[in-house]
């Protein structure tokens, strides 16, 4: 029989099915955050992040851009940063738009600055990543777009 320490049998118990969210689940992370960091926000109108980023300011959320290729620009009216760390400020989610094997260090960085959630857009997966966050006691989604999941949960803000 394994005997788990306290913690790490608390975290064990609590880790999420990745396949499968409740409503309830999505609908609490959707209406208690705020500020979003946007990993991997574009510029360029064309893109699925920057779609997804006007989308959130829409609907009365905080997108800040990070994407290191565009630091120092402006996105949607928001200065864009190089990292999660030059921020300066809190974010209660960061929504990752990396692909699946640079989401870890995404994840790595949203436990360092203290975000509340992570959120790992459609297709964009990394249990190992997830599980490091959850452990340390953050939300964390995979596979989801929050462009889809407000809409289909019916969510208002504002």
């Amino acid at each position: 029989m394994i005997h788990f320490s306290r913690p790490r049998a608390r975290a064990q118990s609590a880790l999420m099915d990745y396949h499968s969210y409740p409503d309830a689940f999505l609908r609490d992370i959707l209406t208690s955050v705020r500020t979003i960091a946007v990993v991997g926000a574009s510029p360029r109108p064309h893109r699925p992040s920057h779609g997804v980023m006007r989308y959130l300011q829409r609907h009365f959320y905080r997108a800040i851009p990070v994407n290191p290729f565009a630091a120092g620009e402006t996105i949607l009216g928001e200065r864009c940063h190089a990292s999660l760390a030059d921020i300066g400020e809190p974010v209660d989610m960061v929504d990752i738009f990396r692909r699946s094997e640079f989401a870890g260090a995404a994840v790595d960085d949203a436990i360092k600055v203290g975000a509340k959630v992570v959120w790992m857009q459609l297709a964009v997966v990394d249990a190992a990543a997830a599980s490091r966050a959850e452990v340390r006691g953050l939300k964390v989604v995979m596979d989801r777009c929050p462009a889809i999941e407000i809409p289909r949960l019916g969510l208002k803000r504002g």
